[in-house]
């Protein structure tokens, strides 16, 4: 049996994050823990990934600024977008990085799905989009074919800030907040419990364990 521990932090700084990362990752390693979904919000922060442009960040305002060892270029986190960290051994699942990315964005598709939002994939890039407007970002990295970094996805944070960018270095496209696209109040806490579901589903898993 394949069980998922899902993790729920609330609101944590990113360097606080990625260091629990770094400890979960570890465990996993070792075997002392189940596969995890850490999902979380950050206080407003820019990150970098390790191949992006920082002419990309235009006017960081009062966020953070940090140059992260994930893939992809830049990207915004702040309260309102849940991020949801997968620590996964992929050992236990399919050795390909393809495959686990694709698998991420079904799992968005699918809680879109739940709110009658149709999510879609845009060949050549990855994260999910709403038409031409970005709704969820993604970036990992893989260590010993265990997964780290995840998604970010837009629920209803402070849309503004993603004018201060290039969003993941790409013009000429747009992002969207799930409470823009549904045009009613939603909440990070009601969108978790549809994800965690269509995350077991996508990944294969029996059940979940709450920690």
């Amino acid at each position: 049996m394949h069980s998922l521990q899902v993790i729920k932090k609330g609101l944590v700084p990113y360097e606080e994050a990625w260091e629990y990362q770094r400890q979960t990752h570890t465990a996993r390693l070792a075997g002392e823990i189940p596969d995890s979904l850490i999902l979380l919000e950050h206080p407003p922060v820019y990150t970098f990934g390790k191949n992006s442009d920082q002419s990309n960040l235009i006017d960081p305002r009062d966020a953070q600024v940090i140059r992260s060892d994930r893939g992809g270029d830049i990207t915004w986190h702040g309260p309102g977008q849940m991020v949801g960290y997968p620590i996964i051994n992929l050992e236990d699942h399919k050795k390909s990085v393809s495959w686990y990315m694709r698998n991420l964005e079904e799992v968005i598709i699918q809680t879109l799905q739940h709110y009658d939002i149709k999510g879609d994939r845009i060949s050549g890039m990855t994260g999910v989009w709403v038409g031409n407007q970005k709704v969820c970002a993604m970036g990992v990295r893989l260590s010993r074919w265990v997964t780290m970094h995840g998604f970010a996805l837009n629920v209803r944070p402070d849309m503004s800030y993603f004018n201060g960018m290039i969003p993941c270095g790409i013009k000429g496209k747009g992002v969207v907040s799930m409470q823009d696209l549904l045009g009613a109040e939603i909440t990070i806490e009601e969108v978790s419990q549809p994800l965690i579901q269509a995350f077991l589903s996508v990944f294969g898993f029996d059940k979940v364990l709450d920690k």
